[in-house]
């Protein structure tokens, strides 16, 4: 199925404007959302400048304003003339260390954003597609929901078991409906979220990350894994690991 109208968050940066490129390679039109306005106006001139039969509309947002999150899907739904076709729930960050080591604020900060955040995006886009009975909501997960992970990743990988955890469960509850949900895994790509991070196994630039995250939506598949090599492999070793090993992915 052809989704044409796609909002995004988180698009400004990373894996969210990558996304919005690769989209609009396909002619697509965009709703982008981010809390750096002037980011997203430079990604909507490039866009529209490269791909002028597309639409884009752009809107500030930051989603842990939960009430913001609701208006801005709402604006973004009349831009389009009443419909969304797809929603992808990006938006997140990777801030905090180790629990106990006195970084309680950047650990609240990332379960507050990469969960209840989604949470807010997630009831948004689907409100919007029950009252129209289809849609496609995307949430995106990350390889680190597999397991649990040490250091500054241990928060990061418990929301996002709890994200595929929560999108498993709209997508039983929406099982023989026109509404469909995808979560998409992400292995290692370099994004402004990890750029410090040096030693990284399997990563791929954001570009090669991205255009693959794109092709596995556009299947709208339930849980997918991309790059498919290694991940789509490496998720079953990941459960098999022992400690010993797991510490070495973080």
């Amino acid at each position: 199925m052809n989704r044409q109208n796609i909002l995004i968050t988180g698009a400004s940066s990373g894996l969210g404007r990558g996304m919005a490129i690769e989209f609009a390679k396909r002619g697509r039109n965009l709703a982008l959302c981010a809390r750096r306005l002037d980011r997203l106006e430079e990604l909507k001139t490039e866009l529209e400048r490269d791909y002028p039969d597309i639409r884009v509309f752009i809107r500030p947002l930051d989603v842990n304003d939960h009430a913001q999150v609701f208006e801005v899907f709402q604006g973004f739904t009349e831009d389009f003339g009443g419909r969304l076709d797809r929603v992808i729930v990006n938006a997140g960050m990777g801030k905090g260390a180790a629990l106990g080591t006195g970084n309680f604020e950047a650990n609240r900060q990332t379960a507050e954003t990469n969960f209840v955040a989604a949470l807010a995006q997630c009831e948004a886009a689907l409100s919007q597609f029950r009252a129209q009975n289809s849609g496609h909501l995307v949430t995106i997960s990350s390889v680190s929901a597999v397991r649990g992970f040490r250091r500054a990743m241990t928060v990061y990988a418990a929301t996002k078991a709890a994200l595929t955890s929560l999108s498993e469960g709209i997508r039983i509850d929406l099982l023989g409906t026109p509404i469909k949900v995808t979560t998409v895994h992400p292995g290692f790509i370099r994004s402004e979220i990890n750029v410090k991070v040096e030693k990284v196994p399997f990563i791929v630039d954001t570009e090669t990350g991205c255009r693959a995250m794109v092709r596995a939506i556009e299947k709208e598949g339930a849980n997918v894994f991309v790059p498919t090599w290694p991940w789509a492999v490496m998720r079953y070793l990941l459960k098999l690991m022992p400690l010993s090993q797991l510490r070495k992915f973080s």
